[in-house]
């Protein structure tokens, strides 16, 4: 196989901007280490009150404690399995509630004062009515995610279908292109970016959404850690679930991003 050669002008380039992510990277993981460490100072010389605050050593602590009884890998494993279910159930329904929307203005123009109602609407006001219709259990956790993603996903994703360059609909159209072809050549290309950006949104709602419906019926999860650990005024296990929560949080971003560079190499 040839070897590329590049120009010197476009390896000054490429170094430069490796370097500059390579300095990004080792000033944020700093930045963190730095937060840390100085969270851990001010607890240990009771500046803070660690009681309320707890502080990175306890946190470690309590970690290693949930991970020898099997209680962190139990509790982490029922909540991701909700979010995830919720996120992929969302997404998947509100996308194909935008293109059908999409595809009928009438229906879009009769939809649209109710989806902006729903979406304003405090979803846990619904938790009685939930608990109901599902029972107290998974169901109804997983429901109250989807409930809290589905809308949002709808309104952002059918808002960049919408904003479509119309020259370029209405040129597709004298050329004879149907509706199925005008929105896989060029709404669904042009929209991927905005989609992506909805995914990554929903990753936190899709969160938010499990460890609402954790709060209002579980039994176990992260959601009921968080509670048990505030009603007995155990403050490390309510910030090492919080830890845990964010961890799990950033690595399903993580996956989103690198879906997002697979479309940008199967699209460009």
């Amino acid at each position: 196989m040839k070897k590329i050669k590049f120009s010197k002008a476009h390896q000054d380039y490429l170094r430069v901007f490796f370097t500059k992510k390579i300095v990004v990277l080792i000033t944020q993981i700093s930045l963190l280490l730095c937060l840390i460490l100085a969270w851990e100072l001010l607890t240990k010389y009771e500046i803070i009150n660690s009681f309320f605050f707890s502080s990175p050593s306890r946190i470690a602590k309590t970690l290693g404690e949930l991970w020898k009884s099997g209680e962190l890998i139990y509790h982490s494993r029922i909540t991701l399995t909700e979010t995830l279910i919720g996120f992929a159930i969302a997404t998947g329904v509100g996308f194909l509630v935008a293109f059908v929307l999409w595809y009928s203005d009438f229906l879009r123009r009769v939809s649209e004062p109710y989806l902006v109602v729903l979406n304003s609407l405090p979803k846990i006001a619904l938790g009685p009515i939930i608990i109901i219709w599902f029972g107290a259990g998974s169901k109804a956790i997983v429901f109250m995610c989807i409930l809290i993603v589905v809308i949002v996903t709808i309104l952002n994703i059918l808002n960049s279908f919408t904003n479509c360059d119309k020259q370029l609909i209405a040129l597709a159209k004298s050329l004879g292109a149907n509706k199925f072809q005008i929105f896989f050549k060029l709404v669904l290309p042009s929209s991927l970016k905005d989609i992506v950006s909805t995914l990554k949104v929903n990753v936190g709602l899709s969160w938010i959404g499990a460890i609402m419906g954790e709060y209002l019926v579980s039994r176990a999860g992260l959601g009921y850690l968080l509670i048990y650990g505030g009603q007995v005024f155990n403050l490390n296990l309510v910030m090492t679930a919080t830890v845990v929560l964010c961890v799990l949080a950033s690595l399903m971003y993580f996956a989103v991003a690198l879906f997002e560079r697979l479309m940008r190499k199967h699209f460009n």
